[in-house]
């Protein structure tokens, strides 16, 4: 009996940290799936549709870098997230960071990896239509070319789709800019991005505009324990060598978004070693300083691989790992933070 009401309270205090949010700026917070039919998740990614459907996207399978492991999405619509649905099953490998990207025409892009491992593997791409009811063939991009890696591409005015990019070989690590135009035909890539002080390098960088016009990036470090930096005077052909931050990184991604209101919000694990707390901080000066807002997860487990887009109607979507068994899903007013 006591242990019948140990697991009820449990239960009840489960149900009441996803019903009762802890800040004010927090309008909801839930779990994608609760009974997935897979046993791991991992690296979601989010897009607004033209029917302002929120579409999300994530790799799962038995575990990360497994043959099973593949590419799955679920869409939220009328307050309601549908099944998660299997996506893309390139024959006998594993599949990696899935990317979603909404064009002004509408059209959806979805960027992903597939290989052994990031050392080896292929970038491809698929388009959608139809606010992600059906997506095209696979494109498969030239060798040295994987799109955006982990956080959504940034459009230009001139119509170019910068592509936040990076490579991990094995004891250095670069973040490139991939530029192509919304067709994403033809490619141009970047000469390296580094900390010419960090041979181990930095990866998976997210990127917004200042209000100079100049292109930011953030980028997760390797054993550095700090958020990196680079700027871009020239549309993202050319970066400054990367500089730390005062932002602890522990080897995990991050994203950021340019506020409508001019801030910069940035989802991030607040530790140099470990995957949690994961933590919400805003910019009023393009990202020179950052205040830590709120805490989204501060107990111990894997917290992880933030994904954040501005919907249009101005509320902050967020969705990161779960313990790598679920995507939570979080809505913010930014207004409140």
């Amino acid at each position: 009996m006591k242990n019948y009401f140990i697991k009820l309270l449990y239960i009840f205090t489960a149900q009441s940290a996803l019903a009762y949010p802890a800040h004010k700026a927090i309008i909801k917070t839930e779990f994608i799936f609760n009974k997935p039919p897979f046993k791991s998740c991992h690296a979601s990614t989010l897009t607004e549709t033209s029917t302002n459907k929120i579409l999300c996207s994530y790799f799962a399978g038995s575990e990360e870098g497994k043959k099973d492991v593949s590419i799955w999405i679920s869409s939220l619509e009328n307050s309601s997230w549908s099944e998660p649905k299997k996506l893309i099953n390139y024959p006998k490998e594993a599949h990696w960071n899935p990317v979603l990207f909404t064009l002004p025409s509408n059209e959806i892009l979805l960027f992903y990896k597939v290989g052994k491992n990031p050392g080896t593997w292929s970038g491809f791409l698929k388009r959608s239509h139809d606010n992600g009811n059906s997506f095209t063939e696979s494109e498969i991009f030239p060798s040295g070319i994987y799109g955006p890696i982990k956080n959504r591409p940034l459009l230009l005015d001139e119509g170019t789709l910068l592509c936040p990019s990076s490579q991990e070989s094995y004891v250095a690590w670069a973040c490139y800019m991939e530029l192509t135009d919304k067709n994403c035909r033809k490619w141009q890539r970047s000469a390296p991005i580094t900390d010419p002080q960090n041979s181990r390098g930095i990866i998976q960088p997210t990127l917004f505009l200042t209000k100079e016009g100049n292109i930011k990036m953030l980028a997760r470090s390797f054993k550095q324990g700090y958020i990196y930096t680079a700027t871009s005077t020239d549309k993202g052909c050319t970066f400054s060598d990367a500089t730390p931050t005062t932002l602890p990184n522990p080897n995990s991604a991050i994203d950021a978004i340019k506020l409508l209101d001019g801030r910069v919000l940035l989802v991030y694990n607040h530790s140099k070693k470990k995957r949690f707390p994961i933590n919400v901080a805003i910019s009023d000066d393009d990202g020179k300083t950052w205040k830590m807002k709120l805490s989204l997860e501060k107990k111990r487990g894997e917290y992880s691989y933030p994904a954040v887009i501005q919907s249009k109607d101005g509320l902050v979507h967020i969705t990161y790992t779960w313990k790598r068994k679920k995507i939570k899903y979080v809505v913010l007013d930014p207004k409140l933070l």
